[in-house]
């Protein structure tokens, strides 16, 4: 398993190794005990997600869910390719606002670890694209919350095209509206 740290302290990006052949490949998407001899130890899973969007340029987020039902997020394209954002929300964190993107996609098997603390978002940029993700937390709609896909200055590959948002989506609140629930209290990576 491979583990890059991103700009953002927490923030992870996993790629797993892929054993192929003339038939395709295999890969261990998650496996705890490898994780753990590459020196990172993650919080325990008690929930997949896993949603379709049919239309290239489909954003959905900036989402997160509140204490004490925080979710912390393991990302993965399992068809098609996405860009995939995390905006750091925890009040006294020297990167506060700040986010990073990466490309997940089936064809690269990459993975971006969010810890709870993170807006999380996404764009797709091939039809029909799948994300799936484990979540440190069970969906609770009294904790869950969202910001304005557009308010956080994140550099969305539109190419010029206005995206397919939720209505919830196009209605959250803007990031300099936001109170967050969040507070930085160190380093995590």
């Amino acid at each position: 398993m491979q583990i890059e740290k991103t700009r953002l302290d927490g923030v992870l990006i996993l790629t797993p190794e892929r054993h192929g052949d003339a038939r395709g490949f295999f890969s261990e998407s998650w496996n705890k005990t490898r994780l753990i001899e590459a020196g990172l130890t993650l919080p325990e899973f008690v929930q997949d997600n896993h949603s379709l969007s049919g239309q290239v340029g489909t954003v959905r987020g900036l989402h997160f869910q509140a204490p004490p039902h925080a979710q912390g997020k393991l990302v993965r394209c399992g068809r098609g390719r996405l860009f995939d954002v995390a905006v750091d929300i925890r009040c006294g964190s020297p990167t506060y606002g700040e986010w990073t993107g990466t490309e997940l996609s089936f064809e690269n098997g990459r993975q971006l670890w969010l810890p709870a603390g993170f807006l999380h978002g996404f764009m797709t940029q091939e039809p029909d694209t799948e994300i799936i993700y484990k979540c440190t937390d069970h969906y609770a709609p009294e904790c869950d919350g969202a910001v304005r896909w557009d308010s956080c200055g994140i550099d969305w590959p539109l190419n010029g095209t206005a995206p397919l948002l939720s209505e919830k989506d196009a209605t959250a609140m803007p990031f300099d509206a936001f109170k967050s629930p969040f507070t930085f209290v160190g380093t995590t990576s």
